[in-house]
Order: structure tokens, then sequence, then C-alpha cells
């Protein structure tokens, strides 16, 4: 089993080369040439990039910090602690990855020390791992708490495997702190990522807080490796087989090192019961594994209402000892864990219902999906739209999944329309939109490949508001030219990856786009449906479509960890 927390990272550096390859690797920014303005733009936001932005903005200020106080740049710089070394260093902010930015006394002044599971003020014994001197900073790894900061107090550690695994950073942390960090973590994606200037990045709301702050992921996916000596397995050798159980768990933190974890107290009650399920499973059935895997773990609920339906199936008198009862005013929920990627799950938002592959992308935090989705209800369409402009009447909602957006927002629109690359993922929007009883007239799915999104939308722009929820590297070049050049009344931008969420805002904010990968020709902010690639049709009137931020709001989907949701609302700019 793991250690607990202040003992986790003790491991030697020599052990270290051999227990896993390190996550970190900034260090080989150094070698690497230059990006280019393209690659720059459409490829940032990257942890490595985030990072190292953060360091370089604290150098830049304790660098203005030292000229302030006079000291001598000229004089000789004290030499680095040799990687192993153990050291005390304090711990000055947060960066936006969740790592402390940290000090060393006996180090040069502007050299900084990356340790995770800090807070700011902590002094914490850390052992030094690698210098990486070209961009004034060194990684290092916690062992403990030297004098903990007046933000710390551990006795809101939940999980004794803090400080070790990967999965948290925040646990010692009070909640209210957490969301202001995060907040901080969105200013700083918009303040670096957006290339806007400040006057046109409102102010960032305060980040919304999940009501349940432990006891939230409906999907965890622990795994074991395979065993010992089946990664460099000869085609003429025997393959290995386990001769024990392995550890099942999740990956130390900057290690390539599965941790054996009995229990994730983030989980939901039904998920935390099923790894309990499935770890006692595995102490029989590990001999039948000739590799490593992933185990599934996903939470589906089962709703009796409570109304009397003449209909209704009565819940359930007993449960499984496996599940979980949730009673309500008006309904029974029974919970139960699924571990077949295959199977359908089913999961309630309010009164919506929503069925999934359980293998498949659905939000792992149901608790705040009811206010999330309230929020983009109450901010989807113009706070105060001028007499004179069309009335918003459809909504495109863009990478669609099964769903999510195009079901809970349908009831505000004439029509609503949900388009996605993954047809599988249509087949159960489809299905989610009549199990909530929403006719097809008013909520319509279709499959379309990535550089026709937009090809078959016969609503008018000025009526139109798009949502786009993208996966973490955001959107892509040719979608943001199809997202212009069909120029939507207005946009709402959600995304698990607030970086490249500012990047892609920037763009559609100045209303251009760079070249697209293959160095292909793009027209900027070109409007009215006119086509940009060569050899097509531009006979259509052009004009530039941009875009300005209503605003930007943070919310926290994943408690105790460094990860924040972003929600930016842009409406169209009609002026000249």
């Amino acid at each position: 089993m793991a250690s607990p927390m202040n003992t986790s990272t003790s491991t030697t550096p020599a052990a270290a080369a051999t227990n896993g390859k390190r996550v970190f690797s900034q260090g080989r920014r150094a070698n690497k040439k230059q990006k280019s303005k393209r690659e720059r733009n459409m490829k940032e936001g990257s942890s490595d990039d985030v990072l190292l932005l953060d360091i370089q903005a604290l150098v830049k200020t304790r660098q203005e910090t030292q000229t302030d106080t006079q000291e001598d740049p000229s004089s000789a710089s004290p030499p680095l602690p040799e990687p192993g070394s153990e050291i005390d260093v304090e711990v000055l902010e947060l960066s936006s990855t969740g790592d402390g930015l940290a000090v060393h006394p006996g180090s040069p002044p502007t050299h900084i020390y990356v340790v995770p599971f800090v807070a700011p003020g902590d002094v914490a014994r850390v052992r030094v791992f690698r210098h990486v001197p070209a961009d004034n900073y060194s990684v290092a790894d916690f062992l403990s708490i030297t004098t903990p900061s007046p933000l710390r107090d551990d006795s809101r550690i939940r999980c004794p495997y803090f400080a070790s695994c990967s999965g948290c950073q925040f646990q010692m942390l009070d909640y209210p702190e957490q969301l202001r960090h995060k907040r901080r973590i969105v200013e700083k994606a918009f303040r670096n990522f957006s290339h806007l200037p400040p006057e046109m990045i409102p102010a960032v709301g305060d980040t919304i807080g999940s009501p349940l702050q432990y006891g939230y992921r409906t999907k965890l996916t622990p795994h074991f490796d395979g065993p010992p000596g089946s990664g460099g397995r000869r085609a003429n050798k025997p393959r290995p087989t386990f001769t024990s159980v392995p550890n099942i768990g999740f990956n130390q933190k900057g290690r390539r090192l599965v941790l054996d974890i009995e229990d994730c107290p983030i989980g939901t009650d039904a998920v935390r019961l099923g790894m309990k399920r499935e770890r006692a499973r595995m102490q029989t059935e590990f001999t039948n594994y000739k590799s490593g895997a992933t185990i599934l773990l996903r939470e589906t609920t089962k709703r009796y209402p409570k109304d009397g339906q003449a209909d209704a199936e009565p819940p359930p008198t007993e449960i499984p000892d496996d599940a979980v009862r949730v009673e309500t005013d008006h309904h029974v929920d029974i919970k139960t864990c699924v571990t077949d990627n295959k199977a359908t799950t089913s999961e309630y938002i309010d009164s919506y219902i929503f069925t999934n592959p359980a293998g498949s992308f659905f939000q792992n935090n149901n608790s705040i999906l009811p206010p999330f989705t309230d929020y983009i209800r109450q901010h989807i369409l113009p706070p105060s739209p001028p007499s004179s402009s069309r009335p918003i009447k459809h909504l495109i909602d863009a990478y669609s999944g099964s769903g999510l957006f195009t079901i809970t927002l349908s009831g505000l629109f004439a029509s609503s329309t949900g388009i996605d690359i993954a047809a599988d993922s249509i087949a159960y929007a489809r299905k989610n939109a009549a199990l909530n009883r929403i006719p097809e007239s008013e909520c319509t799915f279709m499959a379309a490949d990535a550089p026709q999104l937009f090809r078959h939308v016969t609503s008018h722009p000025d009526e139109t508001v798009v949502v786009i929820d993208p996966p973490r590297k955001g959107c892509d070049a040719s979608f943001l030219r199809q997202l212009l050049r069909f120029g939507p009344r207005r946009v709402v931008y959600v995304s698990c990856n607030v970086h490249t969420q500012a990047r892609d805002v920037g763009v559609l904010v100045r209303g251009e786009v760079g070249r697209d990968e293959a160095g292909g020709e793009v027209v900027e902010g070109q409007g009215n449906g006119a086509e940009s690639e060569k050899g097509e049709a531009e006979d259509a009137p052009k004009k530039l479509t941009r875009y300005s931020i209503e605003s930007i709001r943070g919310f926290d989907f994943f408690p105790q960890t460094g990860h924040v949701e972003g929600v930016a609302v842009l409406s169209r700019v009609d002026d000249p």
C-alpha cells in the first residue's frame, strides 16, 4: 500500500530513475527550436507552457525587487544544490498547474523551485530532483512541512494517499481559498494566452463552487501495470505472469509508478463500493491477466418516482450491498457502479435523464451540473437585446456529444441542433431527446465531419447562438474559420482547459485565424457564408466577423485538484 502523507516522496534519486519516468518535461524546452507564431497560436496551452509562464512572471517580479533593493546583479550567484539534496524552501505562490513555486535562501534569489502539495507561506522540506538553469527553475519532490502556512490545515485532508497520489493537490486548503485560486487561474489564462489587450478582457467572475467537495466523481479509472518484465519481453521468451496481486490505483505524482490505493474519497459512494468490489475480485482473478489494464468504475442511477404514478415501478425495499439508496421528497434513486465499457449508464440533471455508454465521455461531477446548466441557460440569450435586432430563435450545439446542452437548453429556442463528428454520440443524443420527450421538430442532431460542421445549418446567423464545448486541446483552426464564416450572434464557449479556451476566444475577438496545420490559405474573419479555401466560390459579400467578451467565469468541477472549467460568453460586434 502507498505511504501516508509526509513520507510518500522519500524515494532516493537512484530509485526514482528506476521507479518510472518523471512526468515533468520542461527541461527539454531549452533544446527545442523557437516555435513559429502559428504553432504558438494553435498549440499553446499545455501544462508545460502554463507552468513556465508562471515561473517567468515570478522571476521577473523578483528581478525587479532585486533591482529596487539595489542588490549588486554582478555578484556571483551561489551554486545550486546537488540533485538529491534535501533543502528547506519557502513557498511564494501556487502556479496554475497546482504546483507551488518556492525559493531557497542558499540559491540565487531569482531561481524558483517547483514543489507539489504545498500552500503559499509553507516552509517545506524537499528533495531536489532536477535543475533547469536555462529557465531559472528546479523540480523538487515534497518530503514534509517544516513550518505550515496559515492557509494550511492538514486536518482537512481525508485521504491517506494525499501527497503521494497524483490526483489531488489542495486537500489541505480551505474550500473558499481553492475557489479564489481557481479564479486566479482563469485570470492568468486570459492574460497569458488570449493575446488580447487588458481592456478587452472583462473582470473574471468568482468561481462557482461544487455542492460536493468530496464524494462527487461519478467515474474513476484505476489501473495496474503488467507483470514485471513484460514491457521489454523478447519474442523467444515466455510471457511473464503475475505471481501476486499487482498494485491497483493511480500514478504517483511525477512518476509512472502505480500506487496501490484502496479507496478514493472524491469518488461517489457507489463508485467507492465498486472500487472495493473490483479490488476483491482481483484477489482471485489476477492470474487471468497477462498485461496491465484499466478498470472502469462508472456510476449509474435508476430513479423511482414517489408521486404515486400508476405505471411507475415502486422502489425496492432491499438493495444489494454494493448499491446506494438516495431518497428525496419526489423520488428514490438507486445508484450502482458499472464496470463494462459498453454498458449503458443513466444519470439525472434535475428532471432530465441522460444515457451514455459507460466508457464514453460525460461530465464526472453530477452535483454541479444543475447549477452549471442553469448558468448557461441564464446567459445564453442577450441580457438586453436592441429593439432593432432580430430575436435569437436557434441554438447550435457544436461538439454536442450525447446532447447535454442541446437538450437542457431546448426549451428556450424554436429549434436546437446538436452537431458532433461521432455517430455513436449522435445516436445517444437522439435517444436522450426522446427519453426527455422533446419533439424532433424542436431538437435535432446530425453527425458531421469536422470540415463541414456548419455546412448544413439553415438558421440565420443573426437569430443563432452557438455553444461549443471542445476537448482539452481546444478548437482547431478549421473549426474557428467555420465559426467566424458563419458569424452567429452569440457564442458560449465551455472548456475544461481555460488556457486553450483563452487562446481560441482571443481568435474570435480579433476575428482572425492563422494558417492551418497544412499551411493552407485562411480568410480572416470572413462572414455571410463565403468560402475561404482556394478554388472555391467567394462571390458572397465579405465582412469582418469578430466578438467581444461579455463575461468569463470558472466552475469547480474537480474540488481538491488544480482543474477548473471555464465559461466565456461572447457577443458579435456589429459596429462598422
